[in-house]
């Protein structure tokens, strides 16, 4: 990267003591764009405003005041943190995700905003009061939005790994008003729940192959058993639906997350395991992100538009 004479880039040289905080955000934004974050201007005020106490709107309010040393130790730890790609839910601990602001930590996946176009889906095809699981829940991200926009419902989240359901339980305690209403269980799949009846079984289940690691450094940083399905990418959507067709209710429906280039694959999936009315919606970059299916009895609604 260019810069003036008498300047130092942010990283691993650091930021220099007295210059404002204007000046350190756009070398923050430079630094990162070289670095290869996708979104450079966006995680240099996030981190910045977090190592600085400050929301985005006062980084330019108080754009001309000098940073203290301390300040400045502090904007270096993170932007630097940033550069090799960790991400910035994990630096700051926390990701908003609909209406909620959720503690996030490496045992668990950055919740991403693909995946609030799933919880779009339950919310739109779930019967009133509806008994709803969130299989591998994660951080609760799903759960606990779905509880939030619909109050007549209850959910349950599994989670096989001890970890994530504890950064799950931590977001469940931090919304009171939900408490009633969502359970967390750690489980593999849905054998805490076996017997019990649900309208709705929803997942974000892994879906990458091996080699994407490789090609997708950045994921480095979170939980490889909850990326990785395994040679095909497809072996935890046929996993969810085979047990979705033994613990839903007649007319209930399976609501799935897919990556890309997956669609046909799980639409093929659900229907060797029974289900019909099969829909699928893109999320905002026109990539086919949710298929969802029931067990339908004759006479029930039609499904949402895709």
């Amino acid at each position: 990267m260019r810069v003036r004479p008498g300047s130092t880039p942010v990283g691993a040289a650091g930021i220099l003591s007295g210059v404002r905080l204007a000046e350190v955000l756009q070398r923050s934004t430079e630094w990162l764009a070289g670095r290869g974050s996708d979104s450079p201007r966006l995680d240099a005020e996030v981190l910045i405003g977090h190592a600085l106490g400050l929301q985005r709107i006062a980084l330019y309010t108080e754009a001309d005041r000098p940073l203290t040393d301390d300040e400045m130790a502090t904007c270096r730890a993170l932007i630097a943190r940033r550069g090799e790609l960790e991400p910035v839910a994990h630096i700051t601990g926390r990701r908003a995700f609909g209406r909620l602001d959720l503690e996030v930590t490496p045992d668990v996946l950055v919740p991403r905003p693909d995946t609030e176009v799933v919880v779009d889906v339950v919310v739109e095809v779930a019967p009133e009061g509806a008994r709803i699981v969130d299989w591998g829940t994660g951080s609760g991200a799903i759960a606990l939005s779905v509880a939030d926009l619909r109050p007549d419902v209850t959910v349950v989240g599994l989670e096989q790994s001890a970890a994530a359901l504890a950064v799950a339980q931590r977001n469940l305690a931090a919304a009171p008003e939900l408490v009633d209403r969502v359970r967390l269980l750690e489980s593999d799949g849905m054998t805490a729940v076996v017997g019990e009846p649900f309208d709705l079984v929803v997942s974000n289940p892994p879906y990458l192959v091996p080699a994407d690691l490789e090609r997708y450094p950045a994921l480095r940083h979170e939980p490889e058993q909850a990326l990785v399905a395994g040679p095909v990418g497809t072996e935890d959507h046929a996993r969810v639906a085979a047990e979705a067709a033994v613990a839903l209710a007649p007319g209930g429906w399976l609501v799935l997350e897919v990556g890309e280039g997956q669609a046909e694959a799980v639409e093929g999936i659900l229907a060797t395991a029974g289900f019909a009315d099969l829909g699928r919606r893109a999320d905002l970059a026109g990539i086919t992100r949710v298929i969802w299916g029931r067990s339908a009895p004759p006479g029930a609604p039609a499904s949402p538009g895709s």
